[in-house]
């Protein structure tokens, strides 16, 4: 509750969760959506094309049959390639950013937790992949994959795979500093196990962490998804996808930047709104900004309410915390 009264009074995070929140809806009812002017990003409309292949009229057809008009050459409902185009790319940044944090969080967690060996190596593995270039390997993959392998899976496995190491480090980073705690100490020397300690201790308590980071790499993983279709190596078409028609667009941008503007609108959007979503959910889960709000709202009451008559001496900060003593930290209450 208090993570979303905190949500509810950040207007950025609140903004960025509606756009996320629309862009979904859009995705998810995409035949609805397309269907109300009856057009799909299939259907060529060659009679909006002048005999250059441009669109005709304004703003690249627009109209009220093609709102965001159509796409030259083909004569394809733009509107429908960029509704359409949001399924491929929200579809791939989810799952992709599902298969990151699962590798991460199980290598983190073990690496953090067991140390020795095993964390040395683990530590330079992901060493050496944030410092492999990825993409180049991505495409290089690709290209190579038979073509009957469906290419949003393949994206998806290719994205999610090299996500993970940046999860694992931070992942990581929270348990060492988690495993000699009271409460993780506590419970080994009451014989838990491994399994116990890892999965009921460790995981409760880095998981506002692995959330953040989580709606953060989303936007990230829509870019990876984006950059291989804008380079002709995503998912081929005719399926839609905000990358590849962003980069068919940029021949067309003197002559038609509507053609242009469209998708990458679609594309900024989505990545501002869970950039912004992310950072407001950051904030709602750390506790200390948590209690650095709540002695201010404490403060601020405490003041209107019952103020410091004349020649009465203000509290002091140590009278002040006796009289609201700090609350205990989550790990320690567990």
């Amino acid at each position: 509750m208090n993570v979303w009264n905190h949500l509810r009074k950040d207007p950025w995070a609140l903004t960025g969760a509606i756009v996320v929140l629309v862009f979904v809806l859009a995705a998810v009812f995409a035949p609805l959506m397309t269907g109300i002017n009856g057009q799909n990003p299939y259907s060529y409309h060659l009679g909006a094309l002048d005999d250059n292949g441009s669109p005709k009229g304004w703003g690249g057809g627009i109209s009220w049959q093609h709102w965001f008009g159509v796409e030259p050459l083909t004569g394809r409902d733009l509107f429908s390639i960029v509704v359409y185009g949001g399924r491929v790319s929200i579809t791939v940044g989810v799952l992709a950013t599902v298969i990151s944090v699962a590798i991460g969080v199980l290598v983190g967690l073990t690496a953090g937790y067991f140390g020795g060996w095993y964390d040395r190596i683990m530590s330079r593995v992901i060493d050496v992949m944030l410092g492999f270039p990825s993409l180049i390997f991505m495409i290089s993959l690709t290209a190579i994959v038979a073509a009957s392998f469906p290419r949003p899976v393949l994206m998806v496995l290719i994205i999610g795979f090299f996500g993970w190491p940046a999860v694992a480090r931070v992942v990581r980073g929270q348990v060492l500093s988690l495993r000699q705690r009271t409460f993780v100490v506590a419970s080994e020397a009451m014989g838990a196990g491994s399994n116990h300690v890892l999965w009921r201790q460790l995981l409760p308590n880095v998981g506002s962490t692995i959330i953040v980071y989580a709606t953060i790499l989303i936007p990230s993983m829509i870019g990876t998804e984006a950059a291989l279709s804008f380079l002709g190596v995503g998912v081929p078409p005719p399926t839609p996808s905000w990358g590849r028609t962003i980069g068919n667009a940029i021949a067309w941008f003197s002559t038609d930047p509507f053609y242009l503007i469209f998708p990458g609108a679609a594309l900024f959007l989505i990545t501002l709104g869970f950039n912004a979503f992310g950072d407001g959910l950051r904030d709602a889960l750390d506790p200390r900004v948590n209690r650095r709000r709540s002695r201010r709202r404490r403060g601020s009451s405490g003041t209107r309410e019952s103020g410091p008559t004349e020649g009465q001496p203000l509290a002091t900060d140590g009278v002040a915390a006796q009289e609201h003593p700090p609350t205990p930290s989550p790990e320690v209450a567990g």
